[in-house]
């Protein structure tokens, strides 16, 4: 199935310590309850081994919204901006996001 209207949020973290990695996917999981996602999927590295595939991070996140406003929003929503500083600042080294929209 294509998607269609669709602004996708892909974010990969890297941990200071990997025993936090429980910690972060709670914190994820607190984001679940905005109502701006669409679709949200919280991971870790698949056990594929090709050259193409990066696996050095730790956990990853990816949100689906229906448009970029609906990101835009979920960057303001008070869940979001505690995530972001009771979670990730903290226990991450690394944090890369890769946005991207139909074309």
């Amino acid at each position: 199935m294509l998607l269609k209207n669709t602004f996708v949020h892909h974010v990969h973290f890297w941990l200071k310590n990997k025993e936090d990695k429980q910690q972060l996917i709670a914190g994820l999981n607190t984001l679940i309850p905005i109502s701006h996602i669409r679709d949200i999927h919280i991971g870790i590295p698949a056990d594929t081994n090709r050259a193409v595939i990066d696996r050095s991070y730790d956990v990853s996140l990816l949100l689906l919204f229906d448009s970029k406003e609906a990101q835009d929003a979920y960057q303001d929503d008070p869940t979001h901006v505690i995530f972001a500083e009771e979670y990730a600042k903290p226990l991450c080294s690394k944090v890369v996001v890769q946005d991207s929209i139909n074309i």
